[in-house]
């Protein structure tokens, strides 16, 4: 079973943004560049406000998705292939 959802381009980038948010904050705390309290701190902030704001929309698109028994995603109707009459 598969999921379907239609994502507006601002929410596209919202969800890009919040991932791109938590994997900063990971990288900075696997770094070795900065000093260790300022790494620590600055990497658990982007962290924790990538996954703060991650989870009310992740809700926001679970929730527009629609369920569809196809193991394949189906083609929009423009590029279906049309029937043969003959």
């Amino acid at each position: 079973m598969m999921r379907e959802a239609h994502l507006t381009i601002p929410e596209l980038a919202l969800v890009a943004g919040t991932r791109a948010l938590i994997g900063m904050g990971i990288g900075l705390l696997v770094a070795d560049r900065f000093p260790e309290s300022a790494r620590k701190s600055v990497g658990w902030t982007l962290v924790l406000a990538g996954a703060a704001t991650t989870i009310p929309l992740a809700f926001e698109i679970l929730s527009k998705s629609e369920s569809t028994n196809q193991s394949v995603p189906s083609r929009p109707a423009r590029y279906a292939t049309p029937a043969y009459y003959g």
